[in-house]
């Protein structure tokens, strides 16, 4: 059985050409140490030395992928629907 080794993971924002945000992404710290090495600055650090790379998943995709949350029947009735005003005066 072959150790395991310790790998940091990292969550960055990546640069996009004409965009002005980009996606988030995850590498290994390795990898984001070479990105950075071979242009400073180009890609924005949002988090480093993450032990899980399910949690740097997470973390990368944000709000994006999580269930959406509806209101249920009696949270609806208890709101009164708004009507559109006519502009008569």
């Amino acid at each position: 059985m072959k150790p395991q080794k310790n790998v940091s993971w990292v969550v960055y924002q990546m640069n996009m050409v004409g965009k002005h945000t980009g996606m988030n992404a995850v590498c290994e710290q390795s990898e984001w140490d070479a990105m950075e090495l071979a242009r400073p600055g180009y890609h924005t650090l949002i988090k480093s030395g993450i032990t899980d790379e399910a949690e740097a998943e997470r973390l990368a995709r944000g709000t994006s992928g999580d269930a959406i949350l509806r209101k249920t029947r009696d949270q609806l009735l208890t709101k009164p629907l708004e009507s559109p005003t006519l502009g008569r005066g």
